[in-house]
């Protein structure tokens, strides 16, 4: 019974420019800012972008802005009655980019500077993927007055970077397919909460939907079925999609465990299990003592290395069992020659020889935690991905080893739990394990993971968003953002406004409602 007037109290003090409210509307929040008391009005038929500056000629910033005239006028923006009308009216915003380079690396700069003010709108930004921010947020400024209008606060500044340069989210559609709209919608999604890279768990023992050119019968013998398979095509158009908004496609093909759907269209790349003396009829992991396995890892890899242009390739390398490799005589006798004592030696032999062979084909890599845990002597440029217990710990002993690390472990959002779960995804901070600024300085960022032992395209956006906003914050917002409470309210209204845009969030903070409600869908029999 509180909300009601709760909204209403927002809502007048937004009319009239409150900076504390004003920023309500954001999620997540700006490094600063600070607001008028002017407001403006923006009529649909007339408001437009105009661009300028080195970058103005780029085609992802000129498809922003088609986008962002949609998602502002066409589709309903959250409601704030009561309040005065707006006193003049903002004709246009415009967007200087300072580089015409549409390149997307670990390395972009997305600072970006945004005013409203005297009755003219700009942005600033030192790329394209910086425009693009600035636009988000610039879409989150806008509402809809008391009257039915549109309006905007006005803006003396806000400045802005993110926190992080690496601010993921993995999916997995090995153990349950995700549709290609699936995955298109939550890309969508990932910008609005300026997210930048998309880890994509595409195979697993399970299935291998990755349509291979040069090894075809891994999708056709591996997938569930013909249906259940990304095809070149696909994983373009997706590639394609999240770069126009900012976002960073990093596949992840895990070995030498995590591999039985391989094998399934690779004949002997796994390791036949043992029983005594005789095979088994079971399989383990990768055979890393075969020539063959490594001309096929070659050629694999290589087509991979050109379908998907990122720098970085996820390699896993988690959750390797060794019995099956203990089994083996062949195995046995190889390491024997080799002067190998423990498998441990085996699978640090696998891994080297994997990431160099990565870096020949021109590629970075980053890896689970596993490998660095079990000795295995990792190249300088690795990346390591920590998602096991006690991760302060693992981030010291990964940043004292001069590694690069992302974290993980905090939030695995395929963990569900009644009540709100999202403050504990927020509290987390990827730098708090006591590490000197030289080790702080290690740490790119992190990611959400999302495994799919039950979440597929019927559940998979709801379940995600808006929970793992509270991570986009985290990860773009500076370090001093910690307030729960106003968290809580901006969370909300980031609910009801991608709710809004298409994205069928669930309700993040107990009873509430949203002004615009997810669509009722007619059932045709």
């Amino acid at each position: 019974m509180m909300i009601v007037p709760l909204l209403l109290v927002v809502s007048l003090s937004l009319i009239k420019g409150d900076t504390s409210t004003t920023s309500d509307l954001l999620w997540p929040l700006p490094r600063s800012m600070s607001f008028g008391t002017a407001v403006y009005s923006l009529q649909p038929a007339n408001f437009y972008f105009t661009s300028s500056g080195p970058g103005s000629s780029s085609n992802i910033v000129k498809g922003a802005f088609v986008r962002y005239l949609n998602l502002i006028f066409k589709t309903p923006s959250p409601f704030y009655p009561g309040g005065g009308p707006a006193t003049q009216v903002l004709p246009s915003l415009d967007v200087y980019v300072n580089s015409n380079s549409e390149v997307l690396s670990q390395d972009t700069n997305e600072t970006y500077t945004l005013s409203i003010t005297g009755g003219v709108g700009k942005i600033t930004a030192l790329s394209v993927y910086g425009a693009l921010r600035g636009l988000e947020t610039f879409s989150q400024l806008v509402y809809r007055s008391n009257d039915g209008g549109f309006a905007i606060n006005e803006v003396i500044y806000i400045m802005d970077y993110p926190r992080f340069q690496f601010r993921g989210i993995m999916i997995d559609s090995s153990r349950h397919f995700l549709s290609v709209n699936t995955i298109l919608a939550h890309l969508d999604a990932m910008s609005y909460s300026k997210f930048n890279v998309l880890h994509w768990h595409l195979v697993d023992d399970q299935s291998f939907p990755y349509d291979s050119v040069t090894f075809p019968n891994l999708s056709l013998k591996g997938a569930y079925d013909h249906t259940h398979v990304y095809t070149q095509e696909d994983i373009s158009h997706i590639i394609t999609y999240a770069k126009e908004r900012g976002i960073r496609v990093v596949p992840e093909f895990d070995t030498p465990g995590h591999t039985q759907s391989w094998g399934l269209g690779q004949p002997d790349f796994l390791t036949p299990c043992y029983s005594g003396s005789s095979p088994n009829g079971e399989y383990g992991p990768v055979d890393p003592i075969e020539d063959a396995t490594w001309t096929f890892l070659n050629s694999f890899f290589a087509e991979v290395a050109g379908v998907f242009p990122d720098t970085y390739l996820h390699l896993g390398g988690d959750e390797v069992d060794f019995s099956c490799w203990q089994s083996n005589p062949d195995i046995q006798k190889w390491m024997a020659q080799h002067n190998f004592s423990d498998y441990g030696q085996l699978e640090n032999y696998y891994e080297q020889r994997l990431l160099t062979m990565i870096g020949d084909l021109g590629k970075q890599y980053i890896i689970w935690q596993e490998p660095f845990d079990n000795g295995v002597q990792v190249l300088p440029a690795t990346v390591i991905d920590v998602w096991k217990g006690d991760w302060q710990g693992e981030m010291k002993r990964v940043t004292q080893a001069n590694l690069h690390a992302i974290l993980s472990t905090c939030w695995y959002l395929n963990y569900i739990s009644y009540g709100e779960d999202w403050p504990a995804y927020y509290a987390c901070d990827p730098q708090d394990f006591g590490g000197t600024p030289t080790e702080n300085a290690l740490v790119l960022g992190g990611e959400a993971c999302m495994w799919a032992e039950f979440v597929d395209s019927t559940n998979f956006l709801s379940r995600m968003w808006p929970r793992v906003g509270a991570v986009g914050e985290r990860l773009w917002s500076d370090q001093s953002v910690t307030d729960l409470s106003n968290a809580r309210t901006r969370l909300s209204r980031f609910e009801c406004r991608i709710v809004a845009r298409g994205i069928p969030a669930e309700p993040s903070s107990g009873p509430s409602y949203c002004s615009y409600e997810w669509p009722d869908q007619e059932v045709a029999l």
